[in-house]
């Protein structure tokens, strides 16, 4: 998913936007700081998290900048183009621009491109392009014209291939498009004519790139409101020139067709393209982001005063022309799964931890028999190919294959360790191998179960559930719960059936045979001294810490109460509610904890919840709310511990025990007391996210006075009175 965060804007004191907005807004040597050129003479630095300016410099009066400034990420200087042609270089210690170092060119320049680890690249008018050094060298050195006279830039962008600067621009000529592609060290320029549809002749396409592979990806915003894609050759046939390139539908009716003005696009990473325009005809202009993976809309925010058409994106952080203000919108974008389209994803591992790889890219994985993927994926593939055949194979894989057909279980734990110590266990398939191997062993020898080679396989970090499939089974056969919590805590992509197999065996295993399992229990260190012994004192706890919650609520209906004395009597020999402690050992609620933190699609899981035994169902649940009044207890509604299940899983947990078994606990005895604390659990919090509603209500009144009122030079106090 993705999300627009609060927006908020710039001072705009010192800039003023012109009718076009702003020539741009680029990245300084600073993560933080930004380097904003207005369309007449000034340039400003501002600083997004304090929302100030650090500093402002100006041409003289009739002069006109006329390119954005960017900042030389090699030495920490400014760099603007004013008049066309003459170049401005200053610092932050420079207060004029009059004064600073200034270069005249022989040549009209079109923009100044600067990306890390290179130095910057000037773009002229007539499509040659210089290094900046090289032209400083001798600013009067003559610049050829690589385009026609007829042909006109419309947008250009520089990208890093293998340390390689490559620039690519769009150029217009009566209203046909081409685009060139140059590699800037061997000096090579590719030219291709783009065949964007009759429907171009009426407005300008929006481009924007990025590279894919061998690939630039040119994406541009047709009149029709659609979203195409062309993919662009880095390296050019030497047997064909001006190569003709279709396009392809990305992305349909994202705006509206009849819109004229305000429209932009920019890739925001992979998956997630940001879009600005109005998405219905006679709208408001909208800022949106959509998943072209999946072809989903993320998350829209209306825009009101509309914008210029101008859309930057540098970071996490979108920068836009909203009205005559320059607004920043930050975002987020999470990593584009089909778990995170169909499912739930697995929460982000903490810092510091081993990042496990979730999906294996076989596009760099080829020769993977040899067990080490091309240290350098700039190689051609012909080139992969001679070098795949010279390799040799990596020592001791085909090897240890055919001790772990034949040699005792001792034998090929020491080989394992040998192998894993020696090889970079990288590469997906060959761990993979490793462990069909051994599953396949297992399967045609009852008594071979090599647990401590399978740990240590599971431990390399790059095990999937589809790369190992039989895995999971054979650590349920052989009722091995340490080892199905590695596998929950690890692989992506578990079945739904799988993780209620596991689920039952969590909870069906007795606790003698827990006591002897080793398992980490650091995540539920705190569970045991949650709440005082005693129905009393628990009773007295809850009315005062459990943000508004109450058992035994004053508002509950006389019903309820009778009802809750009758299931208490009726539960005084089997278990009794509130509950006092944790209902289960720290072992099993470390093993609970790791089902709850599993990725599943409700569809999908529901029938299994089904087959769970009632009695093991009425545990769950127990288990579940004693962990909501543990984080109800907490004034930030978490649970202590390391990576705990947040409320949101164990809600969700609640609702699909509910959901699938309800009509089987509301007929167990021991489950009464439980469900009607439940009930009145949730009627207590409709109560409060009621008032907090009445009080949000007022505050949003309260707000829309304070806009409507003009309070220059007054000054009042209001009281206003929300009970």
């Amino acid at each position: 998913m993705a999300t627009l965060e609060e927006e908020f804007t710039l001072s705009t004191g010192v800039l003023g936007a012109g009718p076009e907005g702003f020539l741009g807004v680029e990245q300084s040597d600073k993560a933080d700081q930004f380097l904003v050129t207005d369309g007449g003479r000034t340039v400003v630095l501002y600083k997004v998290s304090d929302q100030k300016p650090l500093g402002s410099w100006s041409v003289k009066q009739g002069q006109c900048i006329t390119c954005p400034a960017v900042c030389n990420f090699q030495t920490g200087e400014y760099i603007v183009v004013h008049d066309h042609k003459v170049l401005r270089i200053w610092n932050n210690e420079d207060v004029t621009l009059d004064k600073v170092f200034k270069a005249t060119l022989s040549a009209e320049v079109h923009r100044i491109h600067s990306v890390q680890r290179t130095e910057p690249l000037v773009l002229f008018s007539r499509g040659a392009a210089r290094g900046l050094e090289a032209l400083l060298t001798e600013p009067q050195q003559n610049i050829e014209a690589v385009i026609p006279d007829e042909e006109v830039i419309k947008w250009s962008e520089v990208f890093m291939l293998f340390k390689q600067p490559v620039l690519i621009f769009i150029t217009e000529n009566h209203e046909n498009y081409f685009a060139y592609v140059q590699l800037c060290k061997s000096h090579t320029l590719s030219k291709y004519t783009l065949l964007l549809g009759k429907q171009e002749n009426t407005v300008k396409p929006n481009f924007t790139a990025r590279l894919d592979g061998k690939f630039i990806s040119l994406v541009s915003l047709s009149s029709d409101g659609c979203i195409y894609e062309t993919l662009i050759p880095m390296y050019s046939s030497d047997t064909e020139k001006n190569q003709r390139l279709g396009r392809a539908l990305m992305l349909k009716a994202v705006v509206s067709g009849g819109a004229r003005n305000g429209l932009a696009l920019t890739f925001l990473d992979q998956d997630h393209i940001a879009v600005l325009g109005p998405p219905l005809p006679a709208s408001k202009d909208c800022l949106s982001i959509w998943n072209i993976k999946f072809q989903t809309l993320q998350t829209s925010k209306e825009l009101p005063q509309g914008t210029s058409g101008q859309l930057w994106y540098h970071g996490e952080i979108l920068f836009m022309l909203h009205g005559k203000c320059l607004t920043v919108i930050p975002y987020k974008c999470e990593v584009s799964s089909l778990a995170s389209a169909l499912g739930k994803l697995k929460p982000t591992q903490e810092s510091g931890t081993h990042s496990m790889p979730h999906f294996v890219n076989w596009e760099t994985c080829s020769g993977y028999e040899l067990g080490s993927c091309s240290a350098e994926q700039s190689k051609t593939p012909r080139r992969k190919k001679i070098e795949t055949n010279l390799q040799p194979e990596v020592p001791g894989f085909k090897q240890l294959l055919l001790i772990i057909k034949k040699d005792s279980e001792k034998h090929i734990e020491v080989e394992l360790r040998k192998f894993l110590a020696k090889s970079t266990p990288d590469f997906h398939t060959v761990i993979g191998d490793i462990v069909a191997g051994l599953l396949g062993r297992c399967k045609a020898e009852q008594s071979f179960y090599p647990r401590n080679c399978l740990m240590q396989l599971i431990q390399t970090h790059v095990l999937s559930y589809s790369l190992c499939p039989g895995l999971m089974e054979i650590a349920l056969e052989h009722r091995d719960v340490q080892m199905l919590q590695l596998c929950l805590q690890q692989f992506p992509d578990i079945p739904e059936s799988t993780t209620c197999a596991c689920l039952k065996l969590f909870l069906s295993i007795a606790d003698d045979c827990l006591r002897d399992i080793t398992i980490n229990v650091e995540s539920v260190f705190d569970y045991s001294d949650v709440i005082q012994d005693g129905e009393e004192e628990m009773e007295e706890q809850t009315e005062i810490a459990q943000n508004g919650f109450s058992p035994e609520d004053s508002g509950c209906s006389k019903d309820s109460q009778q009802l809750s004395k009758k299931a208490g009597d009726a539960t005084q020999e089997t278990i009794s509610f509130p509950v006092t402690s944790c209902p289960v050992s720290p072992k099993r609620a470390t093993l609970l904890n790791a089902v709850l933190h599993s990725a599943y699609s409700e569809p999908f899981l529901l029938p299994h919840l089904k087959d769970i035994p009632a009695k093991h169902i009425t545990l769950f649940l127990q288990y579940l709310y004693f962990l909501y009044l543990k984080c109800s207890g907490n004034a930030t509604m978490t649970l202590p511990g390391k990576s705990p299940p947040t409320v949101s899983q164990i809600m969700d947990w609640i609702c699909l025990l509910l959901d699938a078994n309800f009509t089987v606990v509301l007929m167990i005895p021991e489950a009464k007391r439980l469900l009607l604390n439940l009930y009145n659990f949730v009627k207590s919090q409709i109560s409060i996210y009621s008032e907090l509603n009445k009080i949000e209500v007022s505050f949003r009144e309260l707000q829309k006075l304070n806009q409507e009122k003009s309070s220059r030079g007054l000054y009042s106090i209001e009281v206003l009175e929300l009970f």
